[in-house]
């Protein structure tokens, strides 16, 4: 039996499908069932509820070998760190995964061995800790950049030719696409070989700055496009207008310094672990999100 946590989420959707076209026993965790397609509710069984409650996990768990593992975002508006958040949420699960001999595939951040303070990105390096700690076979996914982010600037690249973000224009930033997430977290999650605690790194084939990429999407649009960097106080600044609580700003901005600090170039990693070049999902995912 696997566990999918997050099924109707971007990553875990994928995670989903993959597993079910498999054919394997599938059991999902979700707050909302009514979100999860018909399809899905054929194919899986349903616990209703949080992955973070230890009563949903313990159920969940029962007679499962495999859990697909991902926090989701900190609420807007969380008054405690991205550390806290992030410990608080897997803890229950690391522990009914060790004490059951389940394995754990889960997402967290590319980075070990950064020694500076990298807010959300260092919160997801605690819960590694903790998980392994907690005695969990572990197989850990350490993802750069998402090329999906990319999307909430559709509007602005249709309208204006422009897309702006806080990270610096002539860094190399790693990425990666969320379907080769997906189809790595798939393939352990039927793996059943694997035992132990180990990171699994999985990047583009190609790492471009924020500016390269603005010329990749000029040239598979047929439009220029430009880049534009903000300024880390103006995103702050931005963030606490729209509800953000000072924990959450924190968080994000200490984020994108450790990025523009090169936190992903502090964990070795094969070059293009990940199938997806950053022009191929222009093609086959930006441009029909900006032209549609």
């Amino acid at each position: 039996m696997i566990v999918i946590t997050t099924p109707t989420g971007d990553i875990g959707r994928q995670v989903l499908n993959r597993v079910l076209d498999s054919g394997e026993p599938v059991r999902v965790i979700v707050r909302d069932p009514s979100r999860l397609p018909g399809h899905v509710h054929d194919r899986a069984e349903v616990v209703q509820g949080s992955h973070s409650d230890a009563d949903v996990i313990a159920k969940a768990l029962a007679g499962a070998d495999r859990l697909f593992w991902l926090v989701p975002p900190p609420p807007f508006g969380s008054p405690v760190s991205a550390r806290q958040y992030y410990l608080d949420f897997a803890r229950p699960a690391a522990e009914a995964a060790a004490s059951q001999g389940a394995g754990m595939v889960g997402v967290t951040s590319l980075g070990h061995g950064y020694q500076g303070e990298a807010g959300l990105l260092s919160a997801a390096l605690a819960m590694d800790a903790l998980i392994e700690g907690a005695g969990a076979g572990y197989r850990a996914l350490a993802l750069p950049f998402f090329m999906e982010n990319l999307l909430r600037h559709a509007v602005s690249i249709r309208e204006q030719g422009t897309f702006s973000m806080a990270n610096s224009a002539d860094r190399p930033l790693p990425a990666v696409a969320t379907r080769d997430v997906a189809a790595t977290a798939a393939t352990l999650l039927l793996d059943r070989s694997w035992r132990g605690p180990a990171r699994v790194p999985v990047v583009s084939p190609d790492t471009l700055t924020p500016g390269e990429m603005a010329e990749v999407i000029s040239e598979t649009l047929g439009r220029t496009v430009t880049y534009r960097q903000v300024p880390v106080a103006d995103l702050e600044a931005l963030m606490r207008r729209r509800g953000a609580s000072d924990a959450m700003t924190q968080g994000m901005a200490d984020m994108i310094e450790a990025q523009n600090n090169g936190i992903y170039a502090a964990e070795p990693r094969d070059p293009g672990s990940a199938a997806t070049g950053f022009r191929q999902w222009c093609q086959d995912v930006l441009r029909p999100a900006i032209e549609s």
